[in-house]
């Protein structure tokens, strides 16, 4: 704590986040594209049908489940 001026002379900022944030973290970023875009709703029929379901996308990320923000 002590150097931050130093560090901010030097180009460096320290930005304190909340304990927590999910729009930071990525894993949330994650579940919500699972629940709201690619879990189909059958998926909730049964806690195994879910499991299944959600370990059919974690295969499929990258193939055929993409995250883009453009």
């Amino acid at each position: 704590m002590e150097n931050i001026e130093l560090w901010e002379k030097k180009g460096v900022f320290i930005k304190f986040l909340p304990a927590y944030s999910p729009e930071l973290n990525i894993i949330e970023t994650l579940w919500r594209f699972m629940k709201y875009w690619w879990l189909p709703f059958g998926a909730y029929s049964s806690f195994d049908n879910l499991v299944n379901e959600v370990e059919n996308i974690f295969w499929k990320i990258g193939d055929q489940f993409q995250i883009c923000f453009s």
